[in-house]
């Protein structure tokens, strides 16, 4: 991994381990932005900032990130230059890429953060973030979907505003209502199956967290009258339905007020929504249980498994959390941000590479002390 006045870094190269990397330090020194060097990668932006001049460190005008590995027994390769005055580049094996989505499914990525401790308690932005995130990154039609789904919101609404004053052209809302319905059940059905997906492996996680104790159940909390059995054509049907139905309502408040753009997660245990009702407790370990059950979906879906950033995370857990969290890193390369290292992860740290930071230097070490 090469990086080039990126962030609080004016230059770093370094060999990282297969399996786990753990990078300790105190706050603010620099550990954060490796993985979010390592995440640019894989997303094509940052999981701090939508800026990406945020990201050049403060005395260059320009930065430079370049990650290479091994996928399905091939190498890969991934670089970005970022400019304050102009678009970025990307390469992926010395080749330019045109598109954003191009990026999507060289570098497969899961990331921890004690932000994503926020995911169950958070507001529905948050939940639609996440299943947006994890969906494009292993599915660029959705990518498209979604993307294409936005543009078009956005023009409906600008409609809508315009047609409070002027009536006439109410006439023409039908051409973005076709758009909207058509990109809208691509990202419902899409979103339906995913989470089906996320409901049956984060109920087996969450049971082996709390021995049993707790049936966790995920469900897509959607606005238009459809069920996780609903086929393609009830979700187009019943999402055109309902915005014909809501279409003097929009024109009033000058915005569309169904689909996929108002969906939520519900979260429950014990057919008790955890986000009103849980215990912080419970709330963490849903989210742990989440967290963990993307790592199955993407190995289940591309036949590997992703890396998984864990950004300061294990500080905000309890020993049992933090247990089952170590057993579960066996199988996957893992990048550990962390202030010191938790008895639980001493007998595993020899397995890896532990590299210490301060201010932006870092130094690999072979041994605590």
């Amino acid at each position: 991994m090469k990086i080039v006045n990126f962030r609080n870094y004016s230059s770093l190269d370094i060999n990282l381990h297969e399996k786990l990397n753990i990078f300790i330090g105190n706050n603010a020194q620099g550990k954060t932005n490796i993985l979010e060097a390592i995440y640019l990668t894989g997303f094509g932006k940052s999981f701090r900032t939508n800026k990406d001049k945020e990201l050049i460190n403060i005395d260059s005008d320009m930065a430079y990130v370049k990650v290479e590995g091994t996928k399905r027994h091939s190498e890969v390769s991934v670089e970005f230059r970022l400019w304050n005055n102009k678009k970025k580049q990307i390469k992926t094996n010395g080749l330019s890429l045109t598109k954003l989505s191009e990026l999507l499914g060289n570098i497969y990525i899961v990331i921890f953060s004690p932000e994503d401790l926020k995911l169950i308690k958070g507001g529905p932005s948050e939940r639609r973030r996440f299943i947006d995130r994890e969906i494009s990154h292993i599915n660029r039609k959705y990518y498209y979907d979604i993307m294409s789904y936005n543009k078009v919101l956005l023009q409906r609404n600008n409609l809508l505003k315009n047609i409070s004053y002027n009536r006439k052209l109410l006439k023409t809302i039908d051409i973005w209502d076709e758009k909207l319905v058509e990109y809208g059940t691509g990202v419902i059905f899409k979103r339906m199956e995913f989470i089906n997906r996320l409901n049956s492996l984060s109920r087996l996680m969450h049971r082996k967290i709390t021995d049993g104790r707790e049936n966790l159940e995920i469900k897509y909390l959607s606005n238009i009258d459809i069920d996780n059995k609903s086929s393609h054509d009830e979700v187009y049907k019943n999402f055109k339905k309902k915005l014909e139905k809501k279409i003097e309502i929009d024109i009033k408040r000058g915005f569309t007020t169904v689909g996929p753009h108002k969906d939520d997660l519900g979260v429950y245990i014990e057919d008790k929504d955890i986000r009103i009702f849980g215990s912080q407790g419970q709330q963490r370990t849903a989210a742990l249980s989440l967290k963990l059950s993307e790592i199955e979906i993407i190995k289940g879906e591309v036949g590997e498994y992703p890396i998984l950033l864990l950004d300061d995370v294990m500080s905000e857990l309890d020993i049992n959390r933090q247990n089952f969290l170590i057993k579960s890193l066996k199988n996957v390369q893992t990048f550990i941000t962390i202030t010191e290292i938790p008895e639980l992860m001493i007998p595993i740290v020899n397995e890896g590479n532990i590299f210490k930071i301060s201010n932006g230097n870092i130094i690999k070490d072979d041994v605590l002390n």
